[in-house]
C-alpha cells in the first residue's frame, strides 16, 4: 500500500468535503406529526461529532403527505447486483492481536460482535486474507521460502504452518460464528526465489516461474480448504503496479497478469475442479486501463470473474465505467485504510461512507472491504509500510480494550442491515448534499436505505416509496440507515 499516495489523495478529497456548506445546527428535528398509513421505519444514526454512534431511533413511518424538495425516492422494483457483503482484512497483525493480546472472553465478545448478528452484532459477511506477509506482519515471509540462490520447483517447502498460531484459529472462529462468511485471498509477493530480485522486496515474476507460482496459489487454496476454510476468490497480486521499498510487493503488468491467468492459474484451477473466482487488478481507481487490458485478452478473459479496486488514488466512478465496458464481470472493492493523517470524524466518516459504502456499491461492487480488521494503539504490529494506519477497531495491547473507530461505524451502517444475498435497488443518487444507496434483503424483503449528509448543516428531507412518504432531518456530517418492510 503506497501510503504517501493514499495520504495525499484522502487529504485532498476530504478538503473538498469540508468546504461543501456553511456551518449549521447539528440538532435533529423531530419527525412531523401526521396520519400514519404506511410501514414503520427504524433509523440508525452516526454523527460526525460522535454524539450518536449507530444510535437507534424509532417513531418514523410512511404516510400520505407531500414530499419535500430534498427527496430520496426508493424503487425496489429496479434491481442491480447481488451483494456478498462488507468487512475487512484479517491481516497477520489483526490475528496476532486477537489471539495474543486479548483474554478469551474479550476475544469471543469482539468476534461475536464483528461476525454475529442480533442486537449487538454488525454482521461482517466478507473478509480478505493475505497469502504470506504484508506490511502488517511481524516478519516477512512467504509460504515456500528458500535461502538466497536456491529454488523449489516442486514446492516441497510449501507450508501454511506460519498461519497456524493465529490466522487459522481466528478465521475458523469467524466462520463458526458466521457460516456465510465469504473469504478472498491476495499475495503481496511470490516467494523471493521466483522473482527477479530473489527477494520478497520489489521485483517481478521471472518468466520461467509462471507455472510454479500458479501451483503455489492453488496449493494455498487447497491447504486452506483442507483446514475447513474455503477460499471463494483470489487476486493474483496486491497492488501490482507498486513495488514498496520495505515490505513484500511485486510488479505484474497487464500482459503478465493476462498470461498468468489465461495460461496458468485459470486452467490449473479448472483442472483441479476448484470453483475459485479469479479477480484482477486489486489496485487503485486511477488506472482503469490496466484491468481493461487484461479483460480484453481473449485467452485470459474467460477465467477472470471480476475486477477489484482500492481507494488511494483516482475516482470511484471508474468502477461503473469498467463495468459498463465488461458487464459480465463482477466488481469488488477490496482495500481502503483510515489513519492518523485524518482524525476528524466530521470530515472522514462522511468521506468513507460517500466513496466506499455508497459510491462503490453504486459502482457495482458486490463486496466492500476495509484494510486491517484490528491494529493496536501504536498502529501495528507492522514491518515497513504504513506507520499510522488505523484498524477498523483498535485493540489495546496492554489491556485488550477495544476502541471502535470511524471505519467500524462506516461499515456497520451497511453490514448490520444489508445481508448476504441482498440486491442493490434504485434510489436517488444525490440531492442537496445528500447521497444515498438502497438495498433489498432477499431473506425477508426488508429495505435498507443508507444516506450520507456531507454538509455542515442539518438537511430536512423526505423519503418516498410507492407514493408514500416519511420525513427526517439529517444531522450535519452524519450517516443514517433507514430500515422498513414494504407493504
Amino acid at each position: 500500500m503506497n501510503h504517501l499516495v493514499r495520504r495525499n489523495f484522502l487529504t485532498a478529497n476530504l478538503a473538498l468535503v469540508a468546504l461543501v456548506c456553511a456551518c449549521g445546527s447539528s440538532a435533529v428535528a423531530p419527525a412531523p406529526s401526521g396520519p400514519t398509513t404506511g410501514p414503520g421505519v427504524e433509523a440508525w444514526v452516526t454523527t460526525g461529532d460522535k454524539t450518536r454512534l449507530l444510535a437507534r431511533e424509532t417513531g418514523l413511518a410512511f404516510a400520505d403527505r407531500a414530499a419535500l424538495a430534498v427527496n430520496v425516492d426508493v424503487n425496489p422494483a429496479l434491481r442491480y447486483q447481488t451483494m456478498v457483503g462488507f468487512g475487512a482484512s484479517l491481516t497477520d497483525a489483526s490475528a496476532w492481536l486477537l489471539q495474543n493480546r486479548m483474554s478469551e472472553a474479550q476475544r469471543e465478545a469482539l468476534l461475536q460482535e464483528l461476525f454475529g448478528r442480533g442486537t449487538t452484532g454488525v454482521g461482517f459477511d466478507f473478509m480478505r486474507l493475505t497469502i504470506g506477509a504484508s506490511d502488517f506482519s511481524r516478519t516477512h515471509y512467504s509460504l515456500a521460502d528458500r535461502p538466497a540462490g536456491q529454488t523449489d520447483m516442486a514446492l516441497a517447502s510449501f507450508s501454511i504452518d506460519a498461519n497456524r498460531a493465529d490466522v487459522l484459529p481466528m478465521i475458523k472462529r469467524a466462520l463458526a460464528i458466521n457460516p456465510k462468511l465469504q473469504i478472498m485471498a491476495s499475495p503481496w509477493s511470490a516467494p523471493g526465489w521466483m522473482k527477479t530480485t530473489d527477494s520478497l522486496i520489489k521485483g517481478t515474476l521471472k518468466p520461467e516461474m509462471f507455472d510454479v507460482f500458479a501451483r503455489y496459489l492453488v496449493r494455498y487454496v487447497e491447504a486452506y480448504g483442507a483446514e475447513g476454510v474455503p477460499i471463494f476468490a483470489l487476486t493474483l497480486q496486491n497492488e501490482p503496479h507498486f513495488e514498496p521499498p520495505d515490505y513484500p510487493g511485486m510488479r505484474l503488468d497487464p500482459a503478465q497478469r493476462a498470461k498468468l491467468i489465461g495460461q496458468h492459474v485459470g486452467p490449473l484451477l479448472a483442472q483441479r475442479g476448484l470453483k475459485v473466482q479469479l479477480i484482477d487488478w486489486d489496485h487503485n481507481w486511477d488506472e482503469p486501463q490496466s484491468p481493461m487490458a487484461v479483460l480484453a485478452d481473449p485467452v485470459a478473459r474467460p477465467f477472470v470473474a471480476g475486477v477489484a479496486w482500492h481507494c488511494y488514488a483516482g475516482n470511484v466512478q471508474v468502477q461503473a465505467a469498467v463495468h459498463d465496458a465488461f458487464p459480465d464481470k463482477d466488481t469488488w472493492f477490496t482495500e481502503c485504510s483510515g489513519g492518523e493523517w485524518k482524525t476528524n470524524w466530521s470530515e472522514t466518516l462522511p468521506w468513507m461512507v460517500r466513496h466506499l459504502i455508497i459510491g462503490s456499491t453504486r459502482g457495482w461492487a458486490r463486496g466492500v472491504l476495509m484494510w486491517n480488521l484490528a491494529l493496536d494503539e501504536n498502529f501495528g504490529p507492522h514491518l515497513g509500510g504504513c506507520k499510522d494506519c488505523r484498524g477498523v477497531v483498535t485493540i489495546d495491547s496492554r489491556t485488550g480494550h477495544v476502541t471502535r473507530n470511524l471505519e467500524y461505524y462506516a461499515l456497520a451502517h451497511a453490514s448490520k442491515f444489508v445481508r448476504a444475498g441482498a440486491q442493490r435497488i434504485a434510489s436517488t443518487a444525490a440531492v442537496d448534499g445528500l447521497e444515498s444507496v438502497a438495498f433489498r434483503n432477499a431473506d425477508d424483503g426488508t429495505v435498507a436505505l443508507i444516506v450520507c449528509n456531507t454538509a455542515a448543516a442539518t438537511r430536512p428531507m423526505t423519503v418516498t416509496q410507492g407514493g408514500q412518504v416519511f420525513e427526517y432531518a439529517m444531522p450535519r456530517e452524519s450517516i443514517a440507515t433507514f430500515v422498513w418492510t414494504p407493504r
